[in-house]
């Protein structure tokens, strides 16, 4: 992983695609998205936040819009000091790499929840 803002981090990798990866710092509580050789920082409710901007974004509009305006987007995440400066092919990159971290992060949840033992379980 590039630099990151708190050394003392303890990171784990969530999900990686050749566009970029996402990390989960339990110290800190936060994930760390690395794309397009920077590194952001968000809280949780932050990088959702994010991913649902990103999921909303009009390709099909950016595609058949002919105006010089429509070849970009621009995000700037809450509470970060990132610009992300989107194409079509950034936007689509962007969306495969955030949908497998959220996906990784719900499998993970469900395999918590199913390997909870209730306390009164009787093993034969």
């Amino acid at each position: 992983m590039s630099e990151l803002v708190c050394p003392l981090a303890h990171v784990e990798e969530v999900f990686a695609t050749a566009a970029g990866k996402v990390y989960q710092c339990s110290r800190k509580n936060c994930f760390w998205l690395e794309y397009n050789n920077q590194t952001t920082s968000f809280s949780v409710s932050d990088f959702l936040k994010f991913k649902k901007r990103v999921d909303t974004i009009d390709i099909e509009r950016m595609i058949h819009d002919t105006t010089r305006s429509s070849d970009f987007e621009i995000i700037m995440p809450f509470r970060t000091e990132r610009c992300f400066i989107l194409a079509v092919e950034d936007v689509l990159q962007l969306r495969e790499l955030l949908d497998g971290a959220k996906f990784m992060m719900e499998l993970n949840s469900v395999i918590r929840t199913c390997l909870q033992v209730s306390p009164f379980a009787v093993f034969a």
